[in-house]
């Protein structure tokens, strides 16, 4: 067995790192030392084991992914076969994984790693794993789709996958190449990044794919359906936009930015959901379990100095999940 290399070391959580490239060896020191002093305070809260590895394997993107799917054709009153969730979860993986592996790439190529986090630390660690998996993922979800997939349904997700594959393209090629060339790719293209937010762009179609299977299987779309696609398209927004806040250390805006649109999305599908409650009470129960998630997102946003950012990150997903129990309700 090789000798252990000395510059080995451990994220947050008690994950093994080790890094043979300088620039992420020296990075992943860094984020160790911020960790450290996180975690020193007794107020930061550390997540479960279970919770952490369910974060670190990018375990979470698919699980949401299904909760949703199902709690949609829970409310349309469609049956969806069992390959359906199959397929959506590991399409999201496969998509989830690519991203994080091409984050840490860029992030090295750029020598910008203080940007990583510590799920992209642990995906480059186990790259080769994680990027042969996906790539059975891959072949498998394609193998599904090309053998059960209904002909209009595999097109509606054929311009889905397309619009996720420019989207990665967009995001991890073009950007690169810009920041590699000293430009910034708002310089280049402006119209992108006023119009059309990254985290935006990643809730409309994380929440189409979810829609898309009950969508495909239910003859009656009413304007409840509509509004809580919406409205979960706006949960999904609101998720990332909290991250991505909450990861930039901007902690008094943070709490200011997300304490509000949370809140106020929180009460509109609260009211919306009082509102089609007489008529279609599993869509205002749906309603009411995206608006609890969005007085979730409210409340990590206020208590977020209490917990590591690992714990804050899992925890923002863990929010996510309150349809799940629509599903014991029949």
């Amino acid at each position: 067995m090789p000798a252990r290399d000395p510059t080995a070391s451990k994220i947050e959580g008690g994950v093994p790192q080790v890094f043979p490239n300088p620039l992420l060896q020296d990075a992943s020191t860094r984020f160790v030392e911020r960790a450290a002093g996180s975690a020193a305070s007794p107020r930061r809260m550390q997540p479960p084991r279970a919770i952490r590895f369910w974060h670190l394997t990018s375990m979470d993107a698919p699980t949401v992914a299904v909760a949703w799917a199902l709690a949609f054709a829970w409310a349309a009153r469609a049956i969806l076969p069992w390959w359906i969730p199959v397929l959506l979860a590991m399409a999201a993986w496969v998509i989830y994984v690519a991203d994080r592996l091409l984050d840490a790439r860029r992030a090295l190529r750029l020598g910008r790693t203080d940007g990583l986090r510590e799920r992209h630390f642990f995906h480059w660690r186990h790259r080769r794993i994680l990027a042969t998996m996906a790539a059975a993922a891959a072949l498998v979800a394609g193998a599904i789709a090309l053998s059960l997939l209904p002909q209009a349904a595999r097109e509606r997700g054929s311009v889905l996958a397309a619009a996720a594959m420019v989207y990665l393209s967009r995001v991890h090629f073009v950007d690169a190449a810009a920041n590699l060339n000293g430009r910034r790719l708002r310089i280049r293209s402006p119209q992108l990044r006023v119009c059309v937010p990254k985290e935006l762009l990643v809730g409309v179609l994380f929440t189409a794919a979810c829609v898309l299977p009950a969508w495909n299987r239910t003859a009656v779309r009413s304007w409840e359906f509509a509004a809580a696609a919406l409205f979960f398209a706006a949960l999904a927004w609101l998720n990332c936009h909290a991250i991505d806040l909450w990861e930039a250390r901007a902690e008094d805006a943070a709490r200011r930015t997300i304490a509000v649109p949370a809140g106020l999305l929180g009460l509109a599908g609260a009211l919306i959901a009082l509102i089609a409650a007489p008529v279609q009470s599993r869509w205002a129960a749906l309603l009411a379990a995206g608006a609890l998630a969005a007085l979730l997102l409210n409340l990590l946003g206020r208590v977020r100095g209490r917990l590591t950012p690992l714990a804050l990150r899992a925890a923002a997903d863990l929010a996510l999940l309150t349809p799940l129990a629509l599903l014991l309700w029949r």
